[in-house]
Parts: C-alpha cells; sequence; structure tokens
C-alpha cells in the first residue's frame, strides 16, 4: 500500500486523515491519499498567493519562467513511464494509452514556456496630446485547478502549463479517484528547482473542499474539468465571487459517416472513438450517424471490430478495452445500458459484464451498441461515459447536421467522407468546439480545444490559451504638456 501526501508550499503533508484509492482492474485499494482539511486549503492558497507576490518566483523574468519550464518538461519526459504507471493504477486506462499522452506532455511545457517572454502590451496613439499611455499584461493571480480521473496529468498540464507562463501560482484539487500522478508530478517538479509554494495540491472530496478553494478570496481563477451538473455548480460558485472562469465540460459527440467514406478508416474511428478509453473521455464519439444505405454494412463492420476486441489488464499491450474507473461509473454505465432497452432501442452487441478470471473482480463493461434509437432517447442525448454506442441513421447532409446538433453539447464531431466540399459544408454547420474530418480525437497544444453550449466555457491549448490567464492593465501618463482631462467636452 502506497502512500501519498498533500504538497503545500513545498512540504508534504500528511493532512487530516487518508482515504483509499481503488486499482479499477483488481477492484481494491492499491494507495492511500492525505485527505485536506479547510485549513489546509486556506494554507494552500496563502502559500500560492505568497509565492505570487514575493520570493524567487515573482521575480524571476518571462525568460526565467520560460527555462524553468522547458526543465519541467523534462521532468516529465524523464519519468514517463512511471508516471503513466501510476495513472493505470488509479484510473484503469490502457498502458499504451496513458504512457502516449504523458510523453506527449513535454511539449506542453517547452510551447507554453517558449510563449512566456512573447507576452507583450502596446503603446495606444492617443487622440490628445500630453499622454503617454500603454498597456500591460499581468498574471490574473492564484488559479484554482480541479481536475478529472480520466486523464489526471493531460488535463492538468493543458491548465498548467499557460498559468505558469503567465506568471500565475496555482493550487490542483485533483479527483479523489485519481490523485496519485499528480502528486507525483508536484513532487518530482519541485526536485527540478520549482520554488516553493508556485504549485500546491490539495486532496479530498469535492464536498468536503471544494467551496473553501473556489471561493477563497485570494484565488483569482477557476479552471475546471468535469461533468456538466458540477461545471454548473462551479460556474455559479465562481460567479458569485466575481472570478475569472474555464469551464471544459462533457460531451455527445457524433461520428458521422457518408456513403462516400472510406468505411475501413471510418469503421476504425467509430472503434477507436468510443472503446479505446472504455468510452471515459469527453470526447467520445458516442453517436454514430451513419447514411442509411450503408447502415447494415458499416453496424456489422463496426460490431465485427467491437467484438474481437480484448478485455482485461490495462497493464498488458495486448488489451483493447479496461476497466471502468470508479463503482458508481461502473453503475450508471449499466444503469443506461437498461435504460436504452426500455426505450425500445435494439441492442446488437454487449451490455453485460464480461469475466475476466482471476483478476475479474474489477469494473468491467463489455463493448456495447444500440441500433434502433432515435434522438429523443436519454442514450442518444445524455453522456454515458462509458463503452456504449448509439446508432443513428440518417439521409443526407441536411439530417446529419439536423441530427448531430440537437444535443445541448458541443464539444466535438468526426465527419467521414471523401468529399472535399461536404468536408467544409459540414465543419461550417456542425455546432461543435472541435470538427474531426476522416480522423478522431486528435489534440495538440497548438489547436484550441474546448466546447459550446453545454459543453463548457472558454479554449484551452493553443496561443489563445495564456491569454485565459492574463490580466489587461492600462497605463497613463501625464508627460506634463496635457492640460485637464482631454475627455471632458468643452
Amino acid at each position: 500500500m502506497h502512500r501519498f501526501s498533500m504538497i503545500i508550499d513545498g512540504d508534504e503533508r500528511p493532512g487530516v486523515d487518508w482515504f483509499a484509492s481503488d486499482n479499477p482492474y483488481l477492484g481494491a485499494p492499491w494507495a492511500e491519499i492525505a485527505r485536506a482539511s479547510v485549513a489546509d486549503v486556506d494554507d494552500a492558497v496563502q502559500a500560492a498567493h505568497r509565492a505570487l507576490t514575493s520570493g524567487p518566483w515573482s521575480e524571476l523574468t518571462a525568460s526565467g519562467r520560460g527555462a524553468l519550464m522547458r526543465r519541467l518538461g523534462d521532468t516529465i519526459a524523464a519519468n514517463a513511464r512511471h508516471l503513466a504507471e501510476l495513472e493505470v493504477r488509479d484510473n484503469g486506462k490502457l498502458y499504451r494509452e496513458m504512457f502516449g499522452q504523458v510523453s506527449y506532455l513535454p511539449e506542453w511545457y517547452y510551447y507554453y514556456g517558449g510563449l512566456s517572454d512573447k507576452v507583450e502590451g502596446s503603446v495606444l496613439p492617443m487622440d490628445k496630446k500630453g499622454y503617454f499611455t500603454y498597456t500591460r499584461k499581468e498574471p490574473v493571480g492564484v488559479v484554482a485547478i480541479i481536475t478529472p480521473w480520466n486523464s489526471p496529468l493531460m488535463l492538468l498540464s493543458w491548465k498548467l502549463a499557460p498559468a505558469l507562463a503567465a506568471g500565475c501560482t496555482v493550487v490542483i484539487k485533483p479527483s479523489e479517484f485519481a490523485s496519485a500522478s499528480t502528486l507525483e508530478l508536484v513532487r518530482l517538479f519541485h526536485e527540478a528547482g520549482l520554488p516553493p509554494g508556485v504549485i500546491n495540491v490539495v486532496t479530498g472530496f469535492g464536498q468536503d473542499i471544494g467551496p473553501a478553494l473556489i471561493e477563497h478570496p485570494l484565488v483569482r481563477r477557476v479552471s475546471f474539468t468535469g461533468s456538466d451538473a458540477t461545471g454548473r455548480q462551479i460556474g455559479g460558485q465562481a460567479a458569485r465571487n466575481l472570478k475569472h472562469v474555464g469551464l471544459e465540460l462533457g460531451g455527445k459527440s457524433p461520428n458521422i459517416v457518408f456513403a462516400d467514406a472510406d468505411l475501413t478508416a471510418a469503421v476504425n474511428g467509430v472503434v477507436s472513438g468510443i472503446f479505446a478509453a472504455t468510452g471515459q473521455t469527453c470526447i467520445a464519439g458516442s453517436r454514430l450517424l451513419v447514411q442509411r444505405e450503408i447502415h447494415d454494412e458499416v453496424v456489422s463492420r463496426v460490431v465485427e471490430v467491437a467484438r474481437t476486441a480484448r478485455i482485461g489488464d490495462p497493464m498488458n499491450d495486448e488489451t483493447d478495452i479496461g476497466p471502468i474507473t470508479t463503482p458508481a461509473q461502473h453503475a450508471k454505465v449499466l444503469d443506461y445500458i437498461e435504460i436504452g432497452r426500455r426505450e425500445g432501442a435494439t441492442l446488437v452487441l454487449g451490455g453485460g459484464q464480461p469475466t475476466i478470471g482471476a483478476c475479474g473482480t474489477g469494473w468491467f463493461v463489455e463493448p456495447t451498441i444500440f441500433t434502433g434509437v432515435s434522438t429523443g432517447m436519454r442514450i442518444a442525448q445524455e453522456e454515458i461515459f462509458g463503452p456504449v454506442l448509439a446508432v443513428l441513421p440518417f439521409a443526407d447532409e441536411e439530417e446529419a447536421i439536423a441530427l448531430a446538433n440537437d444535443v445541448r453539447f458541443g464539444l466535438g464531431a468526426g465527419v467521414w467522407t471523401k468529399d472535399i466540399g461536404r468536408s467544409f459544408r459540414m465543419a461550417d454547420r456542425v455546432r461543435s468546439g472541435t470538427v474531426w474530418v476522416n480522423t478522431y480525437r486528435a489534440v495538440s497544444f497548438l489547436a484550441p480545444f474546448g466546447g459550446f453550449d453545454d459543453s463548457g466555457i472558454g479554449r484551452e491549448n493553443g496561443i489563445g490559451a495564456i491569454e485565459e490567464y492574463l490580466e489587461n492593465k492600462t497605463v497613463w501618463i501625464n508627460t506634463g504638456a496635457a492640460v485637464g482631462n482631454p475627455f471632458v467636452m468643452r
């Protein structure tokens, strides 16, 4: 049994007690995590504020921050296997996926480290003489980062890297179901020379410490990834306290397959889009919209590929589908499968819990596919966050667009077609933060990511993400030649 302490002001701290973190494959605890109190939260925010306003971090130049961030990226690269293994133990996702994610994460720190000294203000040409007026950009302040359990380090880095580049300090509250990799990452960062207080981690349960963190008067921005229900609550708390907020929430993303598509590529994209991460990703392609003339063929091929998926130990390179991360989520996915049956959809694959053998105590669900789905069904409207695919037929582009947009989410969408004109038409009209054409689930530090409607507020990644962590300040200097107020009417 491993123990992971909180990290506040550069020091490890045990908390008021410990809580268990379960290995989803074994269905049993593998680690104990420190449980924070409200007082611990205050200590963490105060430490972040001190680091922001005094001490080594506050004295670093923008170029100095960039150099440090490059060291942090190197630290991740040197420890990628270790960090990926911790994530698999905590959330049960495939090791090859987690290792691929963690191995890519140094690029975020290199990219935003390079941007840190490119943040510039401007001199304004004023319409009255005697004033020198300019703008400058300053860090927004202490940032609260709240992350989910499905890809902890990737989704943390999407927030943390631009926040550090902007000069902010942070307090991280990871999911209680997957805290270990975040704690280990920050411990390694301190070994690499991160000044105390710049990154603090408080661990525990949202209902216990979430409000204290979100509503703390020294926290000026809240950045959250998770469910839309929790996002609404956090957004409301932040708004009441006039804080900046970024919310990356859920999705019910369509994978739209036209009759002219390369069906082999499309089928592989559909299967990987919903089953590769056991459906536990906000951009899961959980709705398959398929043109009527190829409906039966595509469904048959998707079923054939999904049926051969190997379910089991996520550390095994031969495994295609790992367990659901938590018992509650496992029960939720199974409930939705029953809902689909009751709604009248046709179950053509899966729907049960596979037997894994000696280690079959984990929380597994078979790859599940429903046909005969109508857009009003709950399995076509609500985010399940599991390996459940709802298939809906369409006749033409107009109906495909109508079906794609007939949900309250707008995070991702896939379009499979050989018609370049159709690619542009669909990309223009599908209401979604990201549209992939003839690919799916591609992400980069260079490309903005976020959603429309109930999928959230704000964007992560890309050049613009650093602006989310900056305030604009305008400075007026009377050079001695100005007389009176230039904006008083005479």
